[in-house]
């Protein structure tokens, strides 16, 4: 049996009636056989986590079950932002091994302790990683720095859970379960390709230029040139409708590969500008840049977002990519925020790969490789198309 999923956006208040229902008929839909499922809900379901869960479980018939909070929910072609209900999608993978694993508050081992995670996880072999987190408990950065460490060359996907419009109340969980101290990690061994998908929203301004000198994460010149000089020379080459927009959307883009002669939308790693002092030169950053490093600056609006989106999802549709299944993950900066209208992402991954069973949430950050290497992002789109 070849696989196959199903998914559900459901936008209600909590009912036990309408969760029975709506898991009966998924199961109805997928043919009877579900290997896991993943689960997105607003904060308010909190309150009926457990009955929520089991009502999943039971009538779905679903042996695996992860998910977490979100401020917003994802469906096929469809986004809902500070909307109550949940998102849901099942998968049938008949040929692949799941290896799901919780990351709790003192069951882990030391952040730089690759051998440990590959012990604790019990396996070194999935060939991609979903991965969710509460933001409020967990150590996102070192984590997934371990995590890769451990496991070289995986790419892992996922966000960190968000929650009501003040953002407060996230949490994660597996099965029937609330995770205290908040992770969990679903792995995925044969039988399922995954591809990832991680647009960060920008496109680049001025030159791409090495770093030749930085202490810590200051830029101090790039080129042999003070570095403020050289992201004022990139600002002034906007139009002054583009540099209105640009007010707090300059990025810092560093290249997470040298051996490019011509880089291109996806070769960078973005991160925030921090500061920018005239007199010294400086220009801090959210990283720590190393000399040799070509930084060039970023733009991110609407407009910037949309193709860069559009561009990545183009670029893997001509790669004959056609998912069965996808997992969405938006920064809750983006949807009406940044586009000024609802579904933008949902609907670029619909109408890219022709509509298939999706789900997903608004995060507060999401993780996706770039450059082969997996990093945690804002404003980020970073989805997993399951062919």
């Amino acid at each position: 049996m070849p696989n196959a999923a199903v998914s559900r956006l459901v936008l209600a208040d909590y009912s036990d009636p309408l969760v029975t229902d709506t898991a009966r008929s998924a199961l109805a839909e997928i043919g009877g056989r579900v290997s896991c499922g993943v689960v997105f809900c607003s904060a308010d379901y909190r309150d009926h986590l457990p009955d929520f869960l089991e009502a999943l479980q039971l009538h779905a018939h679903i042996p695996v079950i992860v998910g977490c909070s979100g401020s917003g929910l994802i469906g096929t072609g469809l986004e809902t932002e500070n909307a109550r209900g949940f998102s849901l999608l099942l998968m049938h993978l008949p040929g692949t091994t799941l290896h799901p694993f919780t990351l709790s508050e003192g069951g882990t081992p030391a952040l730089d302790d690759g051998t440990g995670w590959r012990e604790t996880s019990g396996t070194a072999a999935s060939e991609a990683w979903l991965l969710l987190a509460d933001p409020n408990s967990v150590p996102i950065e070192p984590w997934l720095a371990a995590w890769t460490e451990a496991f070289p060359g995986t790419p892992c996907f996922g966000g960190l859970a968000s929650g009501g419009s003040d953002g407060g109340d996230t949490f994660v969980f597996r099965d029937r379960e609330l995770i205290a101290g908040g992770g969990v990690a679903l792995g995925f061994q044969g039988g399922v390709k995954i591809h990832t998908l991680v647009s960060q929203g920008c496109r680049p301004i001025g030159d791409p230029l090495p770093v030749t000198a930085v202490e810590q994460n200051i830029i101090q010149s790039l080129g042999a040139r003070p570095a403020f000089k050289v992201l004022d020379e990139a600002f002034q080459s906007l139009s002054d409708r583009e540099k209105q927009r640009a007010r707090g959307n300059l990025f810092a883009g560093l290249a997470i590969r040298e051996d490019i002669e011509e880089f291109h939308r996806g070769d960078f790693l973005i991160r925030n500008i921090l500061g920018a002092d005239e007199s010294s030169g400086g220009v801090a950053v959210g990283a720590m840049p190393r000399v040799g490093q070509t930084v060039q600056w970023q733009l991110r609006d609407a407009k910037a977002a949309d193709e860069d989106l559009q561009f990545m999802a183009k670029r893997m549709a001509a790669k004959e990519v056609k998912p069965f299944a996808s997992l969405v993950f938006s920064c809750g900066g983006r949807g009406r925020m940044l586009f000024g209208a609802p579904n933008h992402d949902a609907a670029v991954i619909a109408d890219s790969f022709s509509p298939h069973p999706s789900a997903g949430c608004f995060c507060n950050g999401e993780i996706g490789p770039v450059g082969g290497r997996n990093f945690v992002h804002g404003y980020t789109a970073s989805i997993a198309l399951f062919e």
